[in-house]
């Protein structure tokens, strides 16, 4: 199941960047100006050492707010490019180019949630790690290793309201974590993948815009539009990788968005066979321990 679930993530992915600089345009358009702007603020006079405003060493308090704000300003964008890209693939959906209401602001209540409730699961992982280190290190090191990854798994079961929040389906976080019984170890596996994906994308961009000087004339207005870029590809490059994912999972539990996502039916056959023997071992657990309780 690992390695189907992040096939198919990949595979989607593949296919539909072009869908992504379609349904996105005006987004990118917006990322780079407000980026060029906040830039052209920040600016030294000599210039920026790094790739872009972002990277560079905050010298004031008042530019590491200003600086915060643009981060979150790219984010709210970033939410709205990743909306539009999943309610392109699994709906068909034309929306207006730029677009910001009541399902954007669900999405992000959702995202934040979704960091809340991991945040909550990496607590009680690492106490219980720690006190087993105290007893047996081995054991407690290796906990607190896999406990971010545990921590991943979890929220990603519950991440599948995301892409159900860009189409207006009213899945709630119960109903998420049902549907999910089986996957959470592909889901976590995947998203760890894709995670290190988005991160070497990152750093090729990165590289990229930092060799260029070498290529372009030396100007402040290339340093202006390189410091501006960088972040824009940034959250494009993330929204890609984990709007793909996500949408692959909302797939894999709602069978009629499938043909869609070009899943087949031995893919949606798989999920459902690995859930049902979850659910069948939660059953057999659950009837086991009612059986303690009697005696």
């Amino acid at each position: 199941m690992f390695f189907t679930v992040l096939e198919r993530s990949l595979s989607l992915a593949q296919h539909n960047f072009g869908t992504l600089l379609k349904t996105g345009w005006a987004y990118i358009l917006l990322l780079v100006a407000l980026n060029f702007a906040i830039g052209g603020s920040l600016m030294p006079e000599s210039g920026f050492k790094t790739v872009s405003y972002m990277t560079e060493p905050v010298a004031a308090a008042d530019e590491g707010a200003l600086r915060a704000l643009a981060a979150i300003a790219n984010l709210l964008v970033g939410f709205s490019i990743a909306i539009a890209y999943v309610r392109r693939i699994l709906i068909d959906a034309r929306d207006f180019p730029v677009t910001f209401g009541a399902r954007n602001i669900r999405v992000i209540l959702n995202q934040i949630v979704l960091s809340l409730i991991g945040a909550l699961s990496l607590i009680p992982l690492v106490i219980v790690s720690l006190l087993l280190a105290a007893v047996t290190a081995g054991i407690g090191l290796l906990l607190l290793f896999l406990a971010p990854f545990v921590a991943l798994m979890v929220v990603q079961r519950f991440s599948v309201v995301l892409p159900a929040s860009a189409v207006d389906d009213p899945l709630t976080l119960k109903e998420s974590w049902r549907a999910t019984s089986g996957l959470g170890w592909a889901m976590a596996f995947a998203a760890l993948v894709m995670s290190l994906l988005a991160g070497f994308l990152v750093g090729i961009w990165a590289v990229v815009l930092g060799v260029s000087d070498g290529l372009m004339p030396a100007s402040v207005l290339w340093q202006q539009i390189r410091s501006a870029i960088f972040p824009m590809g940034t959250m494009l490059i993330l929204v890609w990788a984990f709007a793909s994912l996500h949408a692959t999972f909302y797939g894999l539990i709602r069978e009629r968005f499938a043909a869609q996502l070009g899943l087949r039916q031995e893919d949606l056959s798989k999920v459902e066979e690995t859930r049902d023997a979850a659910r069948a071992r939660a059953r057999k657990a659950l009837e086991g321990a009612q059986r303690m309780n009697r005696r």
